[in-house]
């Protein structure tokens, strides 16, 4: 790709995320909705994150982990651990990478 396709290329994506975001900025009242979409778009952060974060933890290489000595596992795990004991996002991050550096410079893994 020379200079001129990439510049192309960027301003296209920018376009298209501009049209798709202006269809929720600029009505000026709120868009009608059904309740039942309302609540579920509640949860659209959450599994987004899931769904990026998951394959992360879970393969490595374009590959499912094949071993249980995998720093991600425990951390992610610890992570859970933590986020259902306290409920809080920060201590979670804390908990789970953590335990993933100390078993990966700890332990090698």
């Amino acid at each position: 790709m020379d200079g001129v396709e990439t510049f192309l290329t960027i301003l296209g994506m920018a376009a298209v995320t501009l049209l798709c975001r202006a269809c929720f900025l600029l009505p000026e009242r709120d868009l009608p909705m059904p309740r039942w979409l309302r609540e579920g778009l509640r949860y659209a952060p959450m599994a987004a994150l899931t769904a990026v974060v998951t394959p992360e933890v879970v393969m490595a290489q374009g590959q499912l982990i094949g071993t249980w000595h995998d720093a991600r596992l425990f951390g992610a795990a610890a992570g859970l651990g933590w986020f259902l004991w306290r409920r809080d996002l920060l201590g979670t991050i804390l908990v789970g990478t953590g335990v993933m550096l100390a078993l990966r410079f700890g332990l090698g893994w």
